[in-house]
């Protein structure tokens, strides 16, 4: 009897596949997103191995990567002494040894297409770990990932046909978001700082990440934290601090040096005299701190909710884990005790004349009771004898923690003084969930996100193309502020 209510249970789930409910849950319930997850990291492999095998590899900063770490494969740990083609080595020390490996891995960076086939597997691996924050944050339909996902070409191109170091570091950064959110405090930080020490950009996150540990776990916790990360930067580079920190903290955290127009994305418009100019390097720069000034005190409010919903979790799961557990023995111990007085009275007995008329009764007035009820059904005797399992989605909660960081770095990519095409990955996984986070019409969302695709997509950049990002940028982040000053505002009412 067990197996076979079994069989019927699952045969039961698995006809709710191919319902029509189930079938549009697929692609508009967020609560549904790992399935369409599963289907894009398959397509995503399939898209990526056919753009590695049938579109030309074009050579950009590569080579130049391949030469900086032979110089110090060969013994130099004088960072103003390790250059490249493109100019001299600007990446912190983590940086330099995961591209060494690369170096051995590919024969002196000669097998191109062996190292297109890593950055395969970097990209489908940071996919993993950017779905798996979709899917606990249930914010975003699957649809729109689908779409937005599978169609960018600018980030297939960064990833799997230029070999650039920015998928690298944001790997690391998403992989310390995911470990954040499953409260592994030392962990996060570590791949945290591993992503600063490949790449400067993830320092984007750090007003954001410091006042999420200052409100979680307080100032003592807080220093232990930023110690940690501070550590490993100075393990990272210790080679190079003890032959010449001078030049390594000058090389590979030269917050000053100045790119190269040619390259803008966001800045076409603007006179490389202008664009060059200090005065409008600090006026960005004062920008980017008034909006941090305006958005922090909204991110902390954040963090201040998620830190007070987590202590319910700690209280409450165990209660909850323990009467699931109460109640799983009882319906266990109810199995077996039906066992047993079924082995005893394998012979059925004739029911009485006054037994069937009481039986009979009985139904009539369970479908007397089911019609006065409308459309609620009465359950059936075996839906009864179920023992209830209680549970509650605390994942929901990482919405708390992700909307913070996500703006915070977005206000970042907003204000630098100049976006090259590889940057572009800093922040494109994150645009779903910002502008899903507003209350714009499905239609302006799409609108936007394309209008950003195109501009990303136009080489060179044009006066138009960078002014228009510039546009979306301000609206993406305007239709942000709007709707989390709507919450809080509810929210303190309630109060």
């Amino acid at each position: 009897m067990g197996g076979k209510s079994k069989f019927q249970d699952f045969y039961h789930d698995f006809m709710k596949m191919f319902t029509w409910s189930f079938m549009k849950g697929l692609v508009v319930n967020p609560t549904q997103l790992p399935f369409a997850a599963f289907l894009i990291i398959v397509a995503e492999l399939i898209i990526n191995v056919l753009v590695v095998e049938r579109v030309p590899y074009t050579e950009i900063d590569w080579k130049a990567y391949m030469q900086e770490c032979e110089g110090f494969l060969n013994g130099t740990l004088d960072y103003s002494q390790l250059r490249g083609d493109t100019g001299p080595l600007v990446y912190p020390a983590g940086f330099v040894y995961i591209y060494s490996l690369f170096y051995f891995l590919t024969g002196q960076g000669e097998n191109i297409r062996l190292a297109q086939y890593i950055f395969i597997g970097i990209y489908l691996l940071q996919l993993c770990l950017v779905l798996r924050i979709y899917i606990k944050t249930k914010k975003v339909p699957p649809y729109v990932l689908v779409i937005t996902i599978l169609t960018s070409y600018r980030i297939h191109s960064i990833y799997v046909l230029r070999l650039f170091n920015d998928p690298i570091a944001v790997l690391f950064l998403y992989a310390a978001l995911n470990f954040f959110i499953d409260s592994k405090w030392y962990l996060g930080s570590i791949f945290y700082s591993l992503g600063v020490s490949v790449k400067m950009n993830i320092l984007l996150y750090a007003p954001a990440l410091f006042f999420f540990y200052l409100t979680n776990l307080g100032l003592k916790e807080t220093i232990i934290q930023l110690f940690i990360c501070g550590l490993i930067q100075v393990v990272l580079g210790l080679p190079f601090l003890l032959s010449s920190p001078v030049a390594y903290l000058k090389g590979s955290f030269d917050i000053g040096r100045v790119f190269n127009h040619t390259w803008t994305v966001n800045y076409r418009f603007l006179d490389i005299d202008v664009f060059e100019n200090k005065c409008f390097h600090l006026s960005l720069l004062a920008i980017h701190v008034l909006l941090l000034i305006v958005f922090i005190p909204m991110c902390v409010k954040y963090f201040k909710s998620y830190c007070r919903l987590k202590y319910v979790q700690k209280q409450v799961q165990p209660q909850i884990d323990a009467k699931n557990l109460e109640n799983k023995r009882k319906s266990k111990l109810k199995k077996e005790m039906k066992k047993k007085l079924g082995k005893k009275n394998e012979e059925p007995e004739n029911l009485t004349k006054e037994q069937e008329d009481f039986i009979n009764s009985f139904e009539t007035m369970l479908q007397k009771s089911s019609q006065k009820g409308g459309k609620k059904a009465v359950r059936k005797p075996a839906e009864l004898d179920q023992d209830p399992h209680y549970n509650i989605n605390f994942d929901i909660l990482s919405q708390l923690f992700i909307l913070p960081m996500f703006i915070v770095n977005f206000i970042g990519v907003m204000c630098a003084r100049s976006l090259h095409y590889q940057f572009y990955s800093w922040y494109f996984h994150s645009l779903p969930y910002l502008l899903w986070t507003n209350n714009f019409s499905v239609i302006i969302r799409f609108l936007l996100l394309a209008l950003i695709e195109m501009c990303w997509n136009t080489y060179p950049s044009t006066y138009l193309t960078s002014a228009l990002l510039h546009v979306c940028h301000v609206t993406v982040l305007y239709g942000v502020y709007k709707k989390i000053s709507a919450e809080l505002r509810m929210v303190s009412k309630l109060e």
